[in-house]
């Protein structure tokens, strides 16, 4: 986690990662409305291939439309500063019955953490092969 020169982290920003966190358990349980209480009533998604989602309902329906069902997010590195909250990681899809179990997805969310510690917006960033 990034820190200032203290090592101290505001409370905002604290809140914020907690609800990152929760943002993806959510999801992950297919919890839309879990979801949805922690984000801010003028959120602001931004998914690759999609215009930007306004709002609570309009987030939530384009991040669950975005990605494939039945997958789950591996979080590898949460760093936190200044009410921006970086994610990495994979969303990997659920293992098919049969067959290779499918790679997943590499990628980077970019969250911006309101003064209410909700999450006022999200931009996500796939890997690409060059």
């Amino acid at each position: 986690m990034w820190a200032d020169g203290t090592g101290a982290v505001d409370l905002v920003t604290a809140a914020g990662i907690d609800h990152v966190r929760l943002v993806y358990d959510y999801l992950d349980a297919g919890d839309l409305d879990g979801c949805a209480s922690l984000l801010h009533d003028a959120v602001v998604f931004e998914l690759p291939g999609l215009p930007p989602a306004r709002g609570r309902s309009a987030a939530v329906r384009a991040h669950a439309g975005h990605v494939p069902p039945a997958a789950r997010h591996e979080l590898e590195h949460l760093l936190a500063r200044d009410r921006t909250v970086i994610a990495t990681g994979r969303r990997v899809p659920a293992p098919a019955p049969s067959g290779p179990a499918p790679a997943g997805h590499r990628f980077v969310d970019v969250f911006t953490i309101a003064p209410d510690g909700m999450v006022r917006a999200c931009v996500r960033y796939y890997h690409a092969a060059p």
